[in-house]
């Protein structure tokens, strides 16, 4: 977090939208089950949650450089920041 409480990369943040598609294209590539889905910031890829047992969108925020996820559950609206460990409702 920045000194006035802001992400320190929310410039990385592209679009805050919810999939068209509901899975995480990695865990069907693997035949897995995932339990929530998240997007990427910046380049719109949906990815599974850190409960889910391959944790896609964390291993996509560090192999990417792509730091920020929204929930992609339609319900919830919010973002999270990998290297801020930083939440924020929109």
């Amino acid at each position: 977090m920045s000194a006035d409480g802001a992400c320190a990369h929310i410039s990385a943040i592209a679009t805050v939208r919810h999939p068209e598609k509901r899975e995480c294209a990695e865990c069907m590539k693997m035949g897995a089950q995932w339990v929530h889905l998240r997007t990427c910031q910046q380049c719109g890829a949906t990815l599974c949650c850190d409960s889910s047992p391959n944790r896609h969108a964390s291993k996509h925020a560090r192999s990417s450089g792509h730091p920020v996820v929204a929930s992609a559950e339609r319900e919830e609206r919010w973002l999270y920041c990998y290297p801020d460990d930083a939440f924020a409702e929109y």
